[in-house]
């Protein structure tokens, strides 16, 4: 009877212990806008956000736990506390979905024009790297998804080429415009 106690308990912390590392990973979402301040001593960014939500980001030079950011994603970006273009529109990579976020990253788009729009999703083709939306207007757009393009899903960041967007979805685009065709930079769920 010990033996089995002993194993019932054991097994127990076993799966606490687990359940406590899974829950301490933190998953990396993104988004876009322009950098409004820089403040390296409260080590803050504020950005006007391009969908409107908490644009006051800290940022920590070491996470409490795992971070589960896709390295492909990852290459193209500059550590938060490394940042410095004010002015710039930016991708920040970002945990946590309080009124001030954790940043990890940004990705700098420099300070030229980008494209936004939402729509719903009318056709993912992986092989072309081209994804097609209706817009709020009715019309259909297509934009290329190029290896740096980037989709935050459920599951956080990753290739927009790899996302699991479906017919229907309704997403919201944040792209450049280069010699008449529109290259998707970010992709991300519209509310």
């Amino acid at each position: 009877m010990m033996k089995v106690l002993f194993r019932t308990g054991f097994l127990a912390t076993c799966f606490t212990l687990v359940l406590s590392v899974a829950q301490a990973q933190q998953t990396i979402h993104a988004v876009s806008g322009t950098v409004r301040a820089i403040n390296p001593k409260i080590q803050m960014l504020e950005i006007t956000t391009d969908d409107s939500s908490s644009g006051h980001f800290q940022w920590v030079k070491k996470s409490d736990g795992a971070i589960q950011f896709d390295k492909t994603v990852s290459a193209d970006a500059i550590p938060a506390d490394k940042f410095t273009a004010k002015g710039n529109h930016v991708i920040v990579y970002y945990f946590g979905d309080d009124t001030v976020r954790t940043v990890v990253a940004v990705r700098d788009l420099g300070d030229g024009s980008v494209a936004k729009e939402t729509g719903t999703v009318v056709k993912l083709n992986r092989k072309e790297r081209l994804l097609t939306i209706k817009n709020s207007s009715g019309t259909e757009e297509s934009f290329h998804l190029d290896p740096k393009t980037v989709a935050d899903t459920a599951t956080g960041v990753m290739q927009g080429v790899k996302s699991d967007l479906n017919k229907g979805d309704q997403v919201r685009i944040t792209a450049v415009q280069a010699d008449g065709s529109a290259t998707a930079l970010l992709i991300v769920p519209a509310v």
